[in-house]
This record gives C-alpha cells, sequence and structure tokens, in this order.
C-alpha cells in the first residue's frame, strides 16, 4: 500500500499535472491510501492505548475503569471490522460511484411490484450512508403498479465495492396483494451493477457503432418533459448494450449522460471478462454472474431471506425491505 502511495505522490509531485485530465483521479486515489494508513494507524494506536489501560487495570481493579476499558474495547472491535471490509474492497473499481439497474422479471404486475420493492431497498440503504446521494436516472412505470426498469446511481466512496456481488436474480415468494384469492406466488427481478467510471480510464467508442433513439420521458417531471422527446436510448451496436437517460429536460445533456453511461458498461463488460479468466485459471473461485440467483426473500409461509452464495440468512424481513443490508454486503465480500 505504501509503495502505491509513493508511485502516486511521484505523479502529483509534476508541476503540469492540473493540465492533465487524470489529475482529479490521482489525487483522490492518494486520499484514499492515505486514509487507510492513516485509518490503521489509529486501530494501532487505540489497540497499545487498550493494552496499557489493561495492565493498569490488573494491578488495581476498579469496576468503573474495567466498563469503560470494555466499552472502548468494543469500539475498536467495530473499527478494526470496518477496516478489515475497506481492505477486501481492493479491486480496482472498488472506490467508484456505481450505476444500479433493476429489471422486472416475467409475471406483469406482480414483478413489477416486486422489482420497486428492491428500487425502494437499495435507495433507503444509500439514504441511511454518511455522505451518499442517490438519484434515479431512468425509470419505465408498469401499467398498473409498479416499475418494469430503472437505474439509480448511487454516489459514494466504495459503493461499487459495496453493491458489486449484488448482481444476479433476486426471487421473492409472497401472498399477492394483487390476487383476489390470496394465493402465494414467486416473482423474480434482476439486479445489475456496475462502476461510474472516471477521466483516468479511457473507453474509445466509435459513433458509426451507435444507434441513438429519442423518446418522451414517461413518469413525473413536469410538462416539458413529458412534451418533447428529451429522453435518451442508446444502443452499442458491436456488444447490443442499451442504455437510457431521461433524468434532465435537456436532451443533449441526457445524451452526454447515457454516453458516460455506456462508457461505464463497456468499463464493466471488460472487468467481468477478466474476473471469467480467473473462474477459468481457479475452479474453486465461485462466479457470481448476470443471470444466477443470488438471494430468496419468502415472505410466506414464513419469513426468511437467504442469500444463496454465502448461506447468511435472517428472519427479520421488513428491516432487510427498509434497506438495513449492511449484513449481506459484508458477507458477500468474503466470498
Amino acid at each position: 500500500m505504501k509503495n502505491d502511495l509513493i508511485v502516486l505522490k511521484d505523479k502529483s509531485s509534476d508541476p503540469k499535472i492540473w493540465d492533465k485530465p487524470e489529475a482529479k483521479t490521482i489525487f483522490k486515489e492518494i486520499k484514499i491510501l492515505e486514509d487507510k494508513i492513516t485509518s490503521f494507524n489509529n486501530l494501532e494506536k487505540s489497540i497499545q492505548s487498550i493494552e496499557e489501560f489493561y495492565i493498569l487495570l490488573k494491578d488495581q481493579y476498579d469496576e468503573n475503569l474495567s466498563n469503560e476499558l470494555i466499552d472502548e474495547s468494543k469500539k475498536v472491535l467495530i473499527d478494526s471490522i470496518n477496516i478489515r471490509y475497506l481492505n477486501l474492497m481492493n479491486d480496482e473499481a472498488d472506490h467508484y460511484n456505481v450505476f444500479l439497474e433493476i429489471h422486472a422479471g416475467a409475471g406483469g404486475t406482480e414483478s413489477q411490484d416486486w422489482a420497486q420493492m428492491l428500487q425502494r431497498m437499495y435507495t433507503r440503504w444509500a439514504e441511511s450512508q454518511k455522505n451518499c446521494n442517490v438519484s434515479l436516472i431512468q425509470e419505465t412505470r408498469g401499467e398498473e403498479a409498479g416499475i418494469k426498469s430503472c437505474i439509480l446511481k448511487i454516489s459514494k466512496e466504495y459503493s461499487y465495492g459495496w453493491l458489486k456481488r449484488e448482481s444476479g436474480i433476486h426471487r421473492l415468494v409472497r401472498i399477492s396483494p394483487f390476487d383476489s384469492n390470496k394465493r402465494r406466488h414467486t416473482s423474480f427481478a434482476s439486479v445489475w451493477v456496475y462502476p461510474e467510471i472516471d477521466e483516468k480510464i479511457e473507453i474509445e467508442i466509435n459513433e458509426s457503432e451507435l444507434r441513438i433513439d429519442t423518446y418522451r420521458a414517461s413518469g413525473a417531471g413536469g410538462q416539458h418533459v413529458n412534451k418533447t422527446d428529451s429522453a435518451v436510448r442508446i444502443t452499442h451496436l458491436p456488444t447490443n448494450i442499451v442504455v437510457q437517460c431521461q433524468t434532465d429536460r435537456s436532451q443533449h445533456k441526457n445524451k452526454s449522460y447515457a454516453i458516460n453511461m455506456l462508457k461505464s458498461r463497456l468499463y464493466e463488460l471488460e472487468l467481468q471478462k477478466r474476473k471469467d479468466l480467473e473462474n477459468e485459471q481457479n475452479k474453486n473461485k465461485k462466479e457470481i454472474g448476470w443471470g444466477n440467483q443470488i438471494r430468496s426473500y419468502v415472505l410466506h409461509p414464513y419469513k426468511l431471506i437467504k442469500d444463496l452464495r454465502t448461506g447468511y440468512e435472517t428472519s427479520n424481513v421488513n428491516d432487510i425491505l427498509d434497506g438495513k443490508i449492511e449484513k449481506f454486503l459484508e458477507n458477500s465480500l468474503t466470498i
């Protein structure tokens, strides 16, 4: 880690660094590495302080001091766990912001309602994080209820690292609120997570390989949005990747945003190719890929949410659907 910091600081000493497009990224990486080193040094000092405290308490026991030592030990344990998770997120793109796509599966209103429940779950998680911003980039509403698809952008350091293993199929089992006979239904929705790339990463896109369509934005957004073709859909013909944006009233801004999203998708595709190659070389490493069922949410006849990769499960379904998914995210980092 320190060697990486030295290399980055050497770059930052270049007097012409601010003239280069990657300057912002280089200094951001320096800050991330410095924060990790500072956190480790602070943890080390706290442990030494606790050890000294313990020796003092052994010589002369005091109940108040003992309780204080226990409280401090708990704080240090929490800090060490948080530092461990941050160090597990050491892939190239882990510290980036993230785009999160949700698509309803087959099943009409049932799956569309489930997709909206997932949208709310991830939005509530993001809103509960410190210094985190979540924005709705695109949304297609269902005919009766729920959503057919949506794209969220979550802006926070390490948001891609935390959420990258949420990609896959999410399965819901419940008594349908849309079924007058109160029968049990199984619904599916897919989640796809990819990082927002920055100036450091160069992705070349040939304009001739793009099909650009404009359309009227759906849902709320004001008279101008709904009456003009401000929304933009871009198809990358070689890969058949489709991105769309309707977040702004300006078609030009939506197109620019969609291009950036396309670059992020192409970058994520390249990351996935690397992972596939690693998985071929190491058969014991389980691939977490698009199209695989990763988590089951059972609300009837019993309450249980279980991650099918880590085995972690909980019956506290209300908290999970309200965005308290930290334990699932933490366990996924150890896969």
